[in-house]
């Protein structure tokens, strides 16, 4: 894991920790709106209001702090999937996931167009992780879903494309916030969008999920 150049010191004061989360939070701004490739240490030293020698005691590299944000964004990103409960009930469990993928689309909406620009880079920096961590989980998190398939308890699905539907319908709202926002409108853009965006998706997969309506395997 990356560890900001000012952390290796035995003690870490509190301004030094109120200053690495500054220049996180700045460096978050940059990347979510420029990318890696269009960010550079001067943009983030100006955003978080210090000169860039006194950002670059506490962190060395633009990559540095990228691989921060990405290893923060990922570890947050993989919790509501590890919430997947294989002994819940099902139908519970997916609607839970949704609501909290929503949510997430809502509160972390700079994170989430973080982790799209590294994807749509061909994921240079996360690709071991990819591979690894969130490969496992999803792997797991889809043995629990055959399982539920296997009990009657679901239609038949593949499990994988279930769960990239549910990030690719929820992401959606934070990573095209602007187009949902103008096309709903001002009266239908506020923050009820996101209840009325859960409603809507919870139907949508349950509705195919009912057993009876059979999908491919």
């Amino acid at each position: 894991m990356a560890v900001p150049r000012a952390a290796k010191t035995q003690r870490r004061t509190r301004i030094q920790e109120e200053k690495e989360e500054r220049i996180l939070d700045a460096a978050l701004d940059v990347f979510s709106s420029s990318g890696f490739r269009g960010t550079t240490i001067d943009q983030i030293a100006e955003v978080a209001g210090m000169s860039k020698p006194n950002l670059l005691y506490y962190f060395r590299t633009k990559e540095a702090i990228h691989r921060t944000l990405l290893e923060r964004m990922l570890f947050t990103w993989l919790d509501p999937l590890q919430a997947f409960d294989a002994d819940g009930d099902p139908e519970s469990e997916i609607r839970s996931y949704i609501r909290r993928k929503l949510e997430m689309s809502r509160d972390f909406p700079r994170e989430s167009r973080l982790f799209a620009n590294e994807i749509l880079q061909g994921a240079p920096h996360i690709e071991d992780e990819l591979k690894g961590p969130l490969k496992a989980l999803v792997d797991e998190k889809a043995e629990v879903i055959r399982a539920w398939i296997k009990a009657g308890k679901l239609a038949r699905c593949d499990p994988y494309h279930l769960i990239f539907s549910i990030w690719a319908t929820t992401q959606h709202y934070a990573d095209f916030d602007v187009q949902v926002r103008a096309v709903l409108g001002e009266r239908r853009a506020g923050e009820g969008r996101f209840e009325d965006a859960a409603r809507y998706l919870e139907q949508l997969f349950m509705s195919g999920l009912k057993i009876g309506i059979q999908s491919e395997p």
